[in-house]
């Protein structure tokens, strides 16, 4: 069977989508390496960073703020929780709710990896010049806009 030919503007953007998730991958990897020698997953390191920077969240907001379903949002707290490192906090006005927060024990580890973190980050963006990591986010952001758009 004869393969058809790909117009352009696909060809283009399904090489530059791929690009985009490898170049993704790759960072993620690179910045979260360091993550299993603290017996951390992306995700829970995600809920650590987002309560140790924004502060104390409401579960279903900590799962928009770090990309996670209600679902999987409760699994990574309650694995949380059992190391002790959060804790959920009912609301007095409403018992149905409740805020996810740090325990001191979660805010020592927290703070004791987040510098560095932080500075490997810096490290693996600074591969681009800040002009390239200004558009690089102008960019991004535009995808991000024109998707919630729709």
């Amino acid at each position: 069977m004869k393969q058809q030919k790909k117009s352009k503007k696909e060809s283009l953007g399904m090489s530059t989508f791929s690009a985009l998730q490898r170049a993704t991958s790759i960072v993620a990897n690179e910045v979260h390496k360091n993550l299993g020698s603290n017996n951390l997953t992306v995700s829970q390191f995600g809920v650590l960073e987002a309560l140790h920077v924004i502060g104390p969240m409401y579960q279903r907001d900590l799962a928009e703020q770090i990309l996670k379903t209600t679902g999987n949002i409760t699994t990574v707290i309650d694995n949380l929780e059992k190391r002790e490192l959060v804790k959920r906090v009912r609301e007095v006005k409403d018992r149905r709710f409740f805020q996810v927060v740090l325990t001191p024990e979660g805010e020592k580890l927290i703070r004791r990896i987040y510098p560095a973190h932080v500075k490997r980050v810096q490290q693996v963006m600074d591969l681009l010049t800040a002009e390239e990591q200004e558009e690089f986010k102008r960019l991004c952001m535009k995808i991000e806009q024109a998707i919630e758009e729709k």
